[in-house]
């Protein structure tokens, strides 16, 4: 495969399979990256992985990233000019039992990413952040112009994490790195361990929902295919610093170095009951809830202010929570119809 491969880690997950379908629709040659693992079903996994592979422009490399060695090999193998990196150990509340897979994935991972793309000539890593950085802030909208540096789950702060050691190749090797702050996304071929996934399971199967804050949450549901549209447009958008970013009075948002995050978000949150009820009629049958209250390393709500995003790119997301769950709705009766 040539050089001018993109390089899209966790290509078997719910974002990047999507990423990488969209690349491949562009007309480019994808190398995915996955370990496959069993943090949920695998066989989700290589169902996404067999659709991707139906593309001759797509070759798959099953690997874990926390391996210095052979993701060192990779690199040096195939030079890739781009990198979105996406492989992750995701959830927040996973993260209170199992911290280890955190450490391994999100911080041992990156770093020989980073490492890589280093060596080799990367002109631009985009990689997932979360909107969980945000943490303990409470001002809505949330802006990448504020301080994140209160995370409330190991999560969160292993994506903090990921931004300052991102900061940290840009500034020394100026490495463009850009950082991609997602907010709960859903959508056909999502998680099983996110909230649009756990409802419809457990409507379907007369079994109750937890709604935690007593279904008070509010969450910026984004639908994935906006999200892939906003990953795929900055690509070629790496970052090249900004001169007069003051030391004095710093924007965490940018940076001297060649160093960007952005949110990619739906600008527009949704109370989680509100959104029950719209899986409750795409389904045809009412759940039953099961109210409790916050649970350790959640936060009340999430919104994303754009603007930064929309300057950049011109994106402004274009699926209402409506049409996203009836698409997602019918993507789930189809998959679990087989």
């Amino acid at each position: 495969m040539p050089t001018q491969a993109i390089l899209v880690t966790g290509a078997a997950g719910f974002i990047g399979f999507h990423v990488a379908q969209r690349l491949l629709a562009q007309g480019r040659e994808v190398v995915g990256v996955d370990s496959v693992n069993d943090y949920y079903d695998p066989a989700l996994k290589e169902a996404r992985l067999a659709l991707l592979a139906r593309d001759p422009k797509f070759a798959f490399v099953k690997l874990d990233l926390a391996d210095r060695v052979a993701t060192a090999a990779l690199f040096a193998q195939h030079g890739f000019a781009e990198v979105v990196h996406l492989a992750a150990q995701a959830g927040v509340r996973y993260s209170l039992q199992h911290p280890h897979a955190y450490v391994d994935a999100n911080l041992q991972g990156f770093i020989n990413v980073l490492e890589g793309c280093r060596h080799n000539g990367c002109k631009h890593l985009l990689y997932a952040s979360s909107s969980s950085v945000y943490g303990a802030n409470t001002k809505l909208p949330f802006s990448v112009h504020d301080n994140v540096d209160h995370p409330v789950s190991l999560y969160a702060a292993s994506k903090k994490a990921n931004e300052l050691m991102a900061h940290s190749y840009s500034h020394l090797f100026r490495l463009p790195t850009t950082g991609l702050r997602f907010f709960t996304v859903y959508g056909p071929w999502g998680r099983p361990d996110m909230a649009m996934f756990i409802f419809a399971k457990a409507i379907l199967a007369g079994e109750p929902i937890k709604l935690f804050n007593h279904g008070k949450m509010r969450r910026d549901f984004t639908y994935v295919d906006d999200v892939a549209e906003a990953v795929v447009r900055l690509v070629s958008r790496a970052p090249k610093g900004e001169p007069d970013w003051d030391g004095d009075d710093p924007d965490p948002a940018t940076s001297k170095a060649p160093w960007k995050v952005f949110n990619i978000g739906n600008n527009n949150p949704e109370e989680l009951t509100h959104v029950v009820a719209l899986l409750e009629k795409e389904f045809g049958r009412p759940a039953q809830k099961d109210l409790l209250p916050m649970q350790p390393g959640d936060v009340e709500a999430t919104y994303a202010d754009i603007a930064a995003l929309e300057r950049e790119i011109g994106f402004k997301p274009a699926t209402s929570i409506e049409d996203g769950i009836a698409r997602f709705a019918n993507w789930y009766r189809e998959f679990h119809s087989r």
